[in-house]
């Protein structure tokens, strides 16, 4: 393989080029040859030789024609949407959300299963709801895995992409430690061998989710926040345009220490940022000041966080003292640990995403922007924006889809097998002796 000075093989500058022609007509509107020379910087032989290649391989199609000044008509190319498939799955804190994609993420089927109440992550039911849930959305959709890019997952927790046999979870607030999540997929054989897992943390998708295709598309930079039972958020720098070359960090924002001594956290320290934002500890301070409170912490294992931040939305609706005292100190503490994050990152926009914080968004954002400005220095503190994501609910699910499509487009639109990943015996083990579960979640 003829090597250039750069270290760079031949076919290193083929899947550029390849990968740079998928982008542009990904992520823009639908062009011609002539128009792909100038917005890739590639050559018009090797913009030629690349599209041949991407059509006969079925990836590009044509999209009508344009008539040009004096020549003939060009023909405009686009992605083709059915030239692969991506899944997307959400392992939430209250469900399992699995959804099927086409190559330019238009849903074509989804699923959802129901988690036990709250403190119940038992790891192998969640292992069955993704295995039936990918089964369940290929079956909907009338499909097979013959086109299955990958499935990308979006999870709670550290995410240790690097461990040997497969990616492995630390998600303390759940009581998964140290769970080898990959490999405990694989052995379902919920997909072939092929078709490569990739997981993540939930913020983190949520946060490329919204740079690609959402309120952060434009952005240089952003941070993503994850509004759920707990909280966390993303740090996304490097943003493009065209929504390509993101890269992101997830960011364990929930468990910095707002009051020392404070409030227990689920993580098991004391004062944490979750402890006073994440919906869980929303409802649990509702309670403990009275009203209705006092149902929805009686109730707890029979009633959805859903449904009861729905009460305290319409009880402070309507007045409620204690409904309104909690969503004031949740603007406060919000506000605060935002502005953490502005005076650390000093970003171009913040954007909150998540169930809770799309319920929540509309009754404390001004709020919470008065609070996150108090808190910062003026000089990043006007620089910032502070808003709602614009995906809604299915951002996180988006997301991780975009796993298996960034893969994709990185290997120039050819699906690269996964790496060899080594079973757990002893986790398998564990789950065939608990009938299922695993590492209950504290």
């Amino acid at each position: 393989m003829t090597t250039g000075r750069s270290g760079r093989t031949v076919r290193d500058l083929r899947r550029g080029n390849r990968s740079a022609v998928l982008q542009q007509l990904y992520f823009g509107t639908p062009m011609s040859r002539q128009e792909l020379g100038p917005a890739t910087g590639l050559s018009s032989g090797s913009v030629s030789n690349v599209v041949g290649e991407l059509v006969a391989d079925g990836l590009l199609e044509e999209a009508g024609v344009v008539d040009s000044d004096g020549g003939r008509p060009r023909t405009l190319l686009r992605v083709a949407p059915g030239s692969g498939h991506l899944i997307g799955i959400d392992v939430g804190e209250t469900r399992v959300r699995v959804e099927l994609f086409d190559l330019t993420l238009t849903e074509l089927a989804r699923t959802e299963l129901p988690l036990k109440p709250r403190g119940c992550y038992d790891v192998g039911p969640i292992v069955d709801h993704v295995r039936s849930g990918i089964a369940t959305v290929l079956e909907r959709a009338g499909v097979g895995t013959e086109r299955l890019l990958g499935v990308g997952i979006g999870v709670p927790g550290i995410v240790d992409r690097d461990a040997p046999g497969g990616t492995v979870v630390h998600g303390q607030t759940i009581g998964w430690d140290a769970v080898p999540l990959e490999a405990l997929l694989r052995a379902t054989g919920a997909v072939p061998p092929e078709v490569p897992y990739l997981i993540d943390n939930g913020a983190r998708t949520l946060g490329q989710a919204e740079m690609w295709f959402g309120a952060g598309r434009g952005a240089r930079d952003a941070v993503v926040v994850l509004f759920g039972s707990g909280i966390g958020a993303s740090l996304i720098t490097d943003g493009s345009p065209d929504g390509a070359g993101t890269e992101g960090a997830p960011l364990e924002w929930g468990h910095l220490t707002v009051q020392v001594r404070g409030r227990r956290c689920r993580c098991g320290a004391l004062g944490c940022l979750e402890a006073y934002t994440g919906a869980e500890s929303l409802l649990a301070r509702w309670a403990e000041r009275g009203g209705d409170g006092d149902a929805v912490a009686a109730d707890a294992v029979a009633r959805d966080e859903e449904d009861a931040l729905t009460a305290l939305l319409a009880a402070a609706s309507s007045g409620d003292a204690a409904a309104l005292a909690v969503l004031d100190e949740t603007a406060e503490y919000l506000g605060a640990g935002l502005s953490d994050l502005i005076n650390l990152f000093q970003p171009e926009r913040i954007l909150i995403g998540g169930w809770a914080g799309l319920m929540l968004g509309p009754h404390i954002l001004p709020a919470v922007r008065e609070h996150a400005t108090r808190y910062s220095l003026r000089h990043p503190a006007a620089r910032v924006t502070i808003d709602m994501g614009s995906l809604g609910p299915d951002a996180v699910t988006v997301g991780a889809a975009t796993l298996p499509l960034a893969a994709f487009f990185a290997a120039g639109g050819r699906r690269t097998p996964p790496e060899p990943a080594t079973e757990a015996p002893g986790w398998q083990t564990s789950l065939r002796s608990r009938g299922g579960g695993a590492a209950a979640g504290a």
